[in-house]
């Protein structure tokens, strides 16, 4: 009879542990869904494209900022990125250069015409505000994977019949302004259609969210809006892309300090 019932049990506890072993941790799954969404975005090269910053104050007025974005995809390390400032006259031909990297702190640098100077970012003042904006330095950068760590929260409903992850991340790396973000990418393509940023005291501080989503070369997915609210001051920003173009030929010449002066 004890031969018989350890001939039915046994199969079954191997199974549960086969199981256990197999099933993920909220952490492993977080992080798990950020690989596949960086993966996802992987052979692009290098892209260009056209943006409206419109900045808005707390009394609700606007100014508006034109700006050229230009990045080349890393290998082994992070992107490149080069923003040129075109309009108004006062921020004309200020310019900023991106090198993103994982853990070690990216390294950024500032041209400003009226100084005629290149100015580097200190690496402990990134989450100052980027030329005004509701977006800091640290947020123009490419978002790493190793740069976090993830915890996988829940799925839920996200508009227009979408569904999406939630997932929690926090900054791994040193002098970030913010304690955790959360985000949430749709279940199917990964794209992260919001983001959440908690300041240092742990209060919920700014919203992205990104909208008007284009697909290009068949992979690569592309935001038409994307607006930031914060939450302690009032005021926003909304960056309006246009004219995405891909594989034209940037190459690491055209990322340098030299190139900010151009």
């Amino acid at each position: 009879m004890m031969k018989n019932i350890l001939k039915i049990a046994l199969p079954i506890v191997i199974s549960i542990f086969a199981l256990n072993a197999m099933a993920e941790t909220a952490e492993e799954k977080g992080l798990r869904i950020a690989k596949e969404a960086d993966a996802r975005d992987v052979g692009f090269g290098d892209s260009s494209a056209n943006m409206n910053m419109t900045l808005k104050n707390r009394a609700g007025q606007t100014s508006t900022r034109k700006i050229r974005s230009k990045i080349l995809e890393g290998r082994g390390d992070g992107d490149k990125s080069l923003s040129l400032f075109d309009t108004p006259a006062d921020v004309k031909g200020t310019s900023m250069l991106t090198f993103s990297h994982g853990l070690k702190a990216d390294d950024q640098w500032l041209y400003l015409p009226a100084l005629k100077r290149v100015k580097r970012i200190n690496s402990r003042n990134k989450s100052g505000p980027f030329m005004g904006s509701e977006f800091a330095f640290e947020d123009l950068g490419s978002q790493e994977v190793e740069k976090f760590t993830y915890k996988f929260l829940r799925e839920e409903p996200c508009g227009k019949g979408m569904k999406c992850y939630v997932s929690e991340r926090v900054p791994a790396y040193k002098y970030s302004g913010y304690s955790k973000q959360l985000s949430w990418h749709d279940t199917k393509e990964l794209r992260v259609i919001k983001a959440e940023y908690y300041d240092r005291k742990g209060s919920k501080m700014k919203t992205l969210t990104s909208s008007g989503f284009k697909q290009y070369l068949g992979k690569f997915w592309r935001p038409a809006v994307m607006s930031m609210q914060n939450h302690l001051t009032g005021k926003s920003t909304i960056l309006r892309w246009s004219d995405y173009k891909f594989r034209t030929g940037l190459s690491k010449r055209d990322f340098n300090k030299n190139a900010l002066k151009r």
